[in-house]
C-alpha cells in the first residue's frame, strides 16, 4: 500500500548545553569567597532585635565612612568610577540631573512602622526638594532629588527608626520583598516573615555579595496565589509543608528587562526551620558569583542568563557540588538570632472609639470597603489597602498614615509592589472612621489593582536611563481611564503599567497593557514614543509575559490607544471573556491594527507641536539616556 504522507524526517538531537569550564563559560575557580565574621566582632558589629520596622542592623561607623568618601569625591580626591560603587552599596544612585541624587530605603517585605513613616516625612520636608517620597515597584521608598553633601545627614536623621538604606542598589541582594497580605491571608499555607527577615539579616554586609556579576533580587510568599510575584525573581521562596515541616520551594532565574524570563524550580523542598533554606541560597549565591564570563556584559548577567545557557539541570548540580565544600562547615546556618519575630496580634492595643457611621455617605463608604478592604483569617480584622496615586506621598500624607496605623491598626502596615499601602489589623467597627481619615488625607481613592491604578516608574523625572515621561504618561492614562468611567467589573481588572525605557522598572512586562518608553525620528526631529506589550499576568499565581506588538506609539497618542483597546474588548468580547484570553483569541494582528492609525508619524508644524513634546514637560524632545549606574 502506497503511503498517504511523506514520511516525516528524524528530528534532530538537541544540542548538548554547555558546561561550566567550557570556551565561555569560564569560572573563578579558588575566587576566596568569605562568610560573615563572627557575630558581635570588629568585623560583624552587627546586632539584631524583634523591634517592628528593627530588620537591617544600623552601624553608625558606615556614616562616618560615607561622609569622609563623599568628602574626598566632592573635593576632588577620589575619581568618580571608584566612589559610584562605594555609594550604591549604602543606596545611593545617581540622577540624570547633575549634582543631586536618589536614596532608596529598604523596606523588608515592605513592612513600615509609624516612626518610620514619621521619619519620612521629615526626611522628605527637609531634604527633598520636590516635597514628595516615592514607592517602588520593590516595596522601598525612594526620596530624589537629594544634593550629595545632604545625604550622610538623611541618612542619620532615618536610622533611628530603623530605616536603611545598606545594598539598596548596586550588585548585592537588594530589597527582600513579600506579600503584603503574609500573616493575615487566608489562603496562606505559612508566613515566611520570620524567615525573610532572617535572610535580609544573614545577607546583608555578606562578604559575597557586595559585588557580584549582577544584582540579586529575592522574593517570599506564603500563599500560592504568589502576591510576592516570585516569578519574575532571581531567587524566590514559595511556603511548603513536608510531612509536617516548614520548607520552601525554590525558584531561581526569573527577571524582566530585555530578556524575561519566568524562574523554574530549583528545589521542591528546602527545610526552613533548620536553616537549610539559608545555607541553599548562599550556595546559589556562590556559584553565581563565580561566573567569570558574565562580568564583561553586565547588561547580560544576572542568574537567568545562567540558567538560560546552561539549563536549570544543570545548575542543580553546580550547587548541590557547592553543598559539599568545606564552607558549608564554616558557617552557622541556625536561624534562631537572625528570625525577625514580631508578634503582631498580640501588640494590638485598643484603638480609638468609633466617632461616626455612615449615613449620607453610605454608598461612596461601600464602594471603597468592596475594592479596598479585605477580611483577615482573623476574626473581626480587616486590610484596608490604600490606592496610593503613582506611588507619591507628601510628608503631610506621610504623617497622616502613620498617626492612622497608631491609631487604628496598632502600628502595622506594608508597601505593596503596585505601589500601594496595605493597612492591617483593622476592626470592623474602624472602618468608617479610617476611610474618613484617608480622606481627609487626599488617600481615599477607591480600586487598588483596579484599571485606574496605573503603575510607572520615575523615567525621565529622575533616572538617568530613562529615554520618555512615564510618570507623565501615568497621570495621561489615568486621567483617560477614569473619564471613561467605567463600572464593567472585568474591564476594571485590567491592569496598566509603563516604564520608561525597557528595562522594566514599573513591571510593564506582566500587565495586561503595558508600555515602554522608546522614540520616533521624524525628520531631523524626535517624538517620544512607547512599545506595547499585551497579555501579561501576576495574578493568581501564574506568571506570564505579555507580547510585544509590532507597534511604535507617539507618547500623546498613547491613552487614545488604550481606549480603544478597551472599547474593542468590551464591544467584542464573549461571554465572561477575560482581557488576556480575548487578545489571544482575536490575536495581535486585530490589536495592532486598532491602532494603527495611531503609530502613523506626522509632520512638524505648529498644529503637530505637542507630538514632539513628551507629558509634563515643555520644551521638545530628545532623546538624553545615561549609563546607568545599576549595572556598575
Amino acid at each position: 500500500m502506497e503511503p498517504t504522507s511523506a514520511p516525516s524526517k528524524p528530528k534532530p538531537a538537541d544540542k548538548p548545553r554547555p558546561k561550566p569550564g567550557d570556551k565561555g563559560i569560564e569560572q573563578e575557580e579558588g575566587k576566596l569567597q568569605q562568610g560573615k565574621g563572627k557575630l558581635g566582632t570588629l568585623t560583624n558589629p552587627e546586632s539584631y532585635d524583634n523591634v517592628p520596622g528593627h530588620v537591617i542592623p544600623i552601624i553608625e561607623q558606615e556614616f562616618v565612612d560615607f561622609e569622609g568618601e563623599a568628602n574626598q569625591f566632592l573635593d576632588g580626591n577620589t575619581p568618580e568610577d571608584q566612589f559610584i560603587g562605594f555609594r550604591l552599596k549604602q543606596g545611593v544612585y545617581g540622577q540624570r540631573q547633575p549634582g543631586v541624587q536618589m536614596v532608596r530605603i529598604k523596606l523588608p517585605f515592605g513592612g513600615v512602622t509609624p516612626e518610620q513613616m514619621d521619619a519620612f516625612a521629615d526626611a522628605v520636608e527637609t531634604y527633598a526638594p520636590l516635597n514628595k517620597g516615592h514607592i517602588t515597584t520593590r516595596q522601598n521608598i525612594q526620596i530624589h532629588h537629594v544634593p550629595l553633601n545632604q545625604m550622610v545627614h538623611m541618612l542619620r536623621d532615618l536610622a533611628p527608626s530603623g530605616l536603611s538604606s545598606r545594598e539598596g542598589c548596586g550588585n548585592t541582594v537588594r530589597n527582600v520583598t513579600g506579600d503584603p497580605w503574609a500573616g493575615v491571608a487566608a489562603d496562606e499555607i505559612f508566613d515566611p516573615t520570620r524567615y525573610a527577615g532572617a535572610y535580609t539579616r544573614y545577607f546583608v554586609r555578606h562578604p559575597t555579595t557586595q559585588l557580584m556579576p549582577r544584582k540579586i533580587k529575592t522574593a517570599f510568599t506564603g500563599s500560592d496565589a504568589d502576591r510576592a510575584m516570585t516569578g519574575i525573581h532571581d531567587i524566590a521562596f514559595l511556603s511548603r509543608i513536608r510531612d509536617g515541616v516548614k520548607g520552601f520551594e525554590i525558584r531561581v532565574g526569573g527577571g524582566t528587562s530585555i530578556m524575561p524570563r519566568v524562574a523554574p524550580t530549583l528545589y521542591e523542598f528546602v527545610e526552613a526551620d533548620n536553616g537549610d533554606f539559608i545555607k541553599y541560597a548562599e550556595a546559589i549565591l556562590r556559584v553565581y558569583d563565580r561566573q567569570a564570563w558574565l562580568r564583561p556584559n553586565r547588561a547580560r548577567a544576572r542568574i537567568k542568563v545562567l540558567v538560560d545557557k546552561v539549563g536549570i539541570e544543570e545548575v542543580r548540580r553546580m550547587v548541590d557540588e557547592e553543598l559539599t565544600g568545606d564552607w558549608v562547615n564554616e558557617r552557622d546556618f541556625t536561624i534562631e538570632h537572625l528570625v525577625f519575630d514580631v508578634d503582631e496580634e498580640g501588640s494590638l492595643t485598643d484603638p480609638l472609639p468609633a466617632t461616626g457611621s455612615p449615613n449620607g455617605d453610605h454608598a461612596e463608604f461601600d464602594r471603597f470597603v468592596e475594592a479596598n478592604v479585605q477580611p483577615q483569617r482573623q476574626d473581626g480584622f480587616h486590610t484596608v489597602e490604600v490606592k496610593v496615586v503613582r506611588g507619591d506621598l507628601t510628608p503631610e500624607q506621610f504623617r497622616g498614615l502613620g498617626q492612622i496605623m497608631r491609631d487604628y491598626t496598632s502600628g502595622f502596615a506594608r508597601m505593596t509592589v503596585q505601589q500601594n499601602i496595605v493597612l492591617r489589623w483593622v476592626r470592623e467597627e474602624s472602618l468608617y472612621d479610617v476611610w474618613k481619615r484617608l480622606g481627609e488625607l487626599g488617600l481615599d481613592d477607591v480600586g487598588p489593582r483596579r484599571i485606574t491604578d496605573v503603575v510607572s516608574c520615575p523615567g525621565t523625572d529622575s533616572c538617568k536611563m530613562g529615554i520618555t515621561s512615564s510618570m507623565g504618561l501615568n497621570q495621561a492614562v489615568q486621567e483617560r481611564v477614569e473619564a471613561m468611567n467605567i463600572t464593567d467589573p472585568l474591564t476594571r481588572d485590567i491592569h496598566i503599567k509603563m516604564s520608561g525605557c525597557p528595562n522594566g522598572c514599573s513591571q510593564h512586562h506582566i500587565a495586561n497593557i503595558g508600555f515602554y518608553g522608546a522614540s520616533l525620528k521624524v525628520g531631523d526631529k524626535t517624538i517620544p514614543a512607547y512599545v506595547p506589550h499585551l497579555g501579561g499576568k501576576y495574578t493568581d499565581g501564574d506568571t506570564i509575559y505579555g507580547t510585544r506588538l509590532k507597534s511604535r506609539l507617539p507618547a500623546r497618542r498613547v491613552p487614545d490607544a488604550v481606549e480603544r483597546w478597551i472599547r474593542l474588548y468590551e464591544s467584542e468580547r464573549e461571554d465572561g471573556e477575560v482581557f488576556n484570553d480575548f487578545v489571544e483569541r482575536v490575536g495581535t494582528a486585530r490589536m495592532e491594527e486598532e491602532v494603527k492609525e495611531l503609530t502613523m508619524p506626522v509632520d512638524f508644524s505648529l498644529d503637530t507641536m505637542q507630538m514632539f513634546i513628551d507629558w509634563q514637560r515643555s520644551d521638545p524632545y530628545k532623546v538624553e539616556r545615561g549609563e546607568g549606574e545599576c549595572a556598575v
